[in-house]
């Protein structure tokens, strides 16, 4: 049992890196499972395709991820020290991936739902339920910022879903150039949607 979870294990991890680093149409399970050092029947035996796999993968990542965004996103700090704190745990971890690899990875979600997202409909649907949760994270914890009086927002959704977008847009950047300092300008950018010119001083 041990064994075969394990292979399992393999399978996920390898699945993980190459949807991260390659296109996904061009990712067969042959390589998936060579990468991860099991026989092509292992796969089959855990997922009845790629794309189950792909949804697995999904949402492992966004286990991980949301508990990260959920840490951060109710913690006791002020909201605007929750969303800097936020924006540089996303800009660590593009700064690790160019550490490790020499490439910047992007979003996992970001890079699926541009490629995938008009040809593989429960890919799409995972996609956009991740989405709307990141939206609604932090869409209450501008709510919140707003009760304490840290900023006035006529619509926090709508805040919030921009923040969301120029989250995944920066990361693209990121990606694009190789390049995590593309991340710098989320805080001032995020303080702009919020009606601020410049953090209040502590």
């Amino acid at each position: 049992m041990g064994r075969k979870s394990d292979a399992r294990q393999r399978i996920l991890e390898a699945g993980t890196a190459l949807f991260q680093q390659r296109a996904y149409a061009s990712i067969g399970v042959a390589e998936i499972c060579a990468a991860a050092g099991v026989p092509k029947g292992s796969f089959y035996h855990f997922f009845p395709s790629k794309q189950s796999l792909a949804l697995e993968v999904i949402n492992a990542h966004w286990i991980k991820q949301g508990a990260q965004w959920r840490g951060i996103l109710t913690s006791p700090d002020s909201v605007l020290d929750r969303l800097r704190k936020l924006f540089l745990a996303t800009a660590e971890v593009q700064t690790t991936a160019l550490k490790g690899t020499g490439t910047v990875t992007g979003c996992l979600f970001g890079n699926l739902a541009l490629e995938v997202s008009a040809q593989d409909d429960p890919v799409r649907e995972r996609l956009q339920q991740i989405f709307e949760e990141q939206i609604e994270l932090i869409d209450a914890a501008l709510r919140e910022g707003t009760a304490a009086g840290e900023f006035a927002l006529a619509d926090p959704r709508w805040t919030a879903k921009a923040i969301v977008a120029q989250i995944e847009g920066m990361v693209l950047f990121a990606k694009l150039f190789n390049d995590p300092g593309q991340l710098d300008a989320l805080w001032q950018n995020s303080l702009s949607l919020l009606g601020l010119q410049t953090a209040p001083a502590a």
